[in-house]
C-alpha cells in the first residue's frame, strides 16, 4: 500500500525543496541554485508529483523561499 502524501502547495517549502534535491541530486550546488530562473523553478515545481498549487498562485516570495530551502537540503546531504 502506498504511503499517503499530503498535497504540496506554495507555501511548503520544506517538502519542494526535499522533492527537486531528490530529482536533481548534487546537479546543482549553492550557487547553481541561486542561479537559476525563476520562470525554470516554477515549472520544476508545478511537475513534482503531488503538487497542487496553481500557476498564478506563485509569487517571487514563494520561490525565493524554495531556493534557500533547497540550498539547505543540499547541504544537508553533503555531510
Amino acid at each position: 500500500m502506498a504511503q499517503f502524501e499530503p498535497p504540496i502547495k506554495w507555501n511548503d517549502y520544506e517538502d519542494i525543496a526535499m522533492k527537486l534535491y531528490e530529482k536533481f541530486g548534487d546537479e546543482f550546488n549553492e550557487s547553481k541554485i541561486y542561479r537559476i530562473r525563476f520562470t525554470d523553478l516554477m515549472e520544476w515545481v508545478l511537475q513534482i508529483q503531488g503538487f497542487t498549487g496553481k500557476r498564478e498562485e506563485s509569487n517571487e516570495g514563494h520561490l525565493e523561499m524554495i531556493q534557500s530551502s533547497w540550498v539547505y537540503e543540499w547541504r544537508d546531504n553533503q555531510k
